[in-house]
């Protein structure tokens, strides 16, 4: 007697799932590279119809990534410019000869609600993180101790100003 397909399902689901963690955690693989390999091989083994599978790719993705992939690619590369001329780091000691290096928090905190108020939280995250990176090395804290004030500003502002 075969299993039901529907128990079979849940199974290619379940080692595509492992599969996700171990190559990922274990092996240190780029997420986004073994999303896709582990999403399309779960589809074929499912049998899904290989020009099915591509078209079902492309959708999903496209639904997801569609409106802010081009917002974080182009963030990105502002934020490495930023980086590698030196923006950041000028900002980043402007901001902490203002707040001290004790206050840096409040600093990244105040640059975030100020930054997000423009912008969407995505855009502001990714102009900002080359800043948080700066300023955590400049003070000598982790950059949790910048970076989750950095995000709560933007998220305050992503929650209470209207157009967001």
């Amino acid at each position: 007697m075969s299993p039901s397909p529907g128990i079979s399902l849940l199974v290619y689901a379940a080692v595509a799932i492992i599969a996700l963690i171990v190559l990922i955690a274990r092996y240190r693989l780029n997420p986004f590279i073994v999303i896709t390999l582990v999403s399309v091989g779960l589809a074929l083994v499912a049998g899904m119809p290989a020009s099915g599978v591509v078209a079902s790719y492309e959708a999903g993705v496209g639904k997801t990534l569609g409106h802010i992939a081009l917002v974080v690619a182009l963030g990105t590369m502002l934020g490495k410019m930023m980086a590698e001329s030196g923006g950041a780091e000028q900002v980043a000691r402007t901001l902490i000869d203002r707040f001290g290096e004790r206050n840096a928090h409040w600093a990244m905190v105040c640059i975030a609600f100020l930054v997000g108020l423009p912008l969407f939280f995505e855009v502001g995250f990714v102009l900002l993180v080359p800043i948080a990176f700066t300023v955590a090395r400049r003070v000598g804290v982790s950059i949790l101790m910048v970076g989750l004030p950095m995000v709560a500003g933007l998220s305050v502002v992503h929650a209470l100003v209207p157009p967001h």
